[in-house]
């Protein structure tokens, strides 16, 4: 009988001070080489697919051959590298069109290949202006936003909605906060999620927003920390309630949020002017940051807004809110997408029937 023996395996016993740190320093190193790993893979991928898609189109340009060469190189292909995922005739012609998008390879490298290609496949699928793609390209490696996230975010239209709102930002804050404070607002803002039922106080709108406060978190956006609802503020001997208070991390100040289901009045930024102070006096630590304010009502008039904040020093800004978005698109947005030609004449061309899966 053989006598088998393993190495030890090292006890929890007792570790210097100095234990913890080595440890999580070394943890660290393992995981920020880990995602360099992920990242260099994802690059390489995207650089591959750039480059089928460039020798399909450069040849379809020269010998100007129809669909059926790209269905047989799929097969070839998969019969060349049995292993190999992501060579349907689909996704060859998603590569095409990846090239066809981006003709420039150092473009790819440098600012498009920071997303996987799932993410590709909704950029192409859903906007035709690259400096659109290139906007939500941006966000989307920023925030970390999943595919799921990415398609919700264009179809929000957040690109024509970002950094809209009026403001006094500009004379109120310090440069960059200034900066910051201005895009990291909206105009309009979208509750889509909260139903379709008219929206007559502002407690009903308020009740439904903190409902649904992950998709709430998501429409404000990265950053934003939920901090409560009718917030009591006493100021003298009174009691007063912010209707939602939040903290931006990277600003490092307090947001206080009136919501109004009313068009904009100039009373609104006196109003919201006292719970700020309120909040700085109360809530906010010596080392935070003057408190931000925002005013979203129903409609307002941009004109109205823009003098009824110069007479305030705090930093506020005013925006809509709407359940559903009514306005007619953008023009800048508008010239971003396929046109209805476009869309079946690429429905009309693409085997839709092919339903290999390809990697995202």
């Amino acid at each position: 009988m053989n006598d088998a023996r393993f190495p030890a395996v090292a006890g929890r016993g007792v570790m210097p001070d100095w234990y913890p740190a080595l440890l999580d320093s070394i943890a660290a190193h393992i995981g920020s080489g880990q995602q360099r790993a992920l990242r260099a893979a994802n690059v390489e991928l995207m650089d591959s697919y750039w480059a089928i898609g460039r020798e399909i189109l450069d040849r379809q340009d020269a010998e100007g051959y129809g669909t059926r060469v790209v269905d047989r190189l799929s097969a070839d292909l998969r019969e060349r590298f049995p292993e190999a995922r992501g060579f349907s005739p689909r996704n060859l012609k998603y590569m095409r069109a990846f090239a066809a998008a981006w003709l420039d390879r150092e473009v790819v490298l440098r600012l498009v290949a920071q997303l996987p290609w799932g993410h590709q496949q909704t950029l192409l699928n859903k906007l035709k202006d690259p400096e659109a793609r290139l906007w939500y390209i941006a966000e989307a490696a920023a925030h970390g936003w999943s595919r799921a996230v990415l398609e919700l975010q264009i179809d929000s239209r957040l690109h024509g909605r970002s950094g809209r709102a009026i403001s006094n930002f500009g004379v109120s804050l310090p440069p960059p906060d200034s900066d910051l404070a201005q895009r990291i607002t909206k105009d309009p803002y979208l509750f889509d999620f909260v139903g379709n039922e008219p929206i007559r106080h502002e407690r009903d709108l308020e009740r439904k927003l903190v409902t649904h406060v992950e998709r709430f978190l998501l429409e404000f956006g990265q950053g934003f920390a939920f901090v409560g609802s009718q917030v009591r503020l006493s100021i003298g001997d009174q009691d007063f309630y912010a209707d939602l208070l939040f903290y931006h991390i990277k600003l490092r100040r307090y947001v206080v949020i009136e919501l109004k289901a009313v068009e904009f009045k100039p009373d609104f930024i006196g109003q919201l002017g006292m719970y700020m102070a309120a909040v700085d006096d109360l809530l906010a630590a010596p080392d935070e940051r003057p408190t931000i304010g925002l005013v979203l009502c129903k409609t307002k008039n941009d004109v109205v807004a823009e003098y009824a904040l110069r007479s305030s020093t705090s930093p506020i800004g005013v925006a809509e809110w709407q359940t559903e978005l009514t306005r007619s698109i953008p023009e800048e947005f508008a010239s971003s997408l396929p046109s209805i030609d476009e869309l079946e004449a690429e429905l009309a061309a693409e085997p839709w029937a092919d339903h290999e899966e390809d990697p995202s």
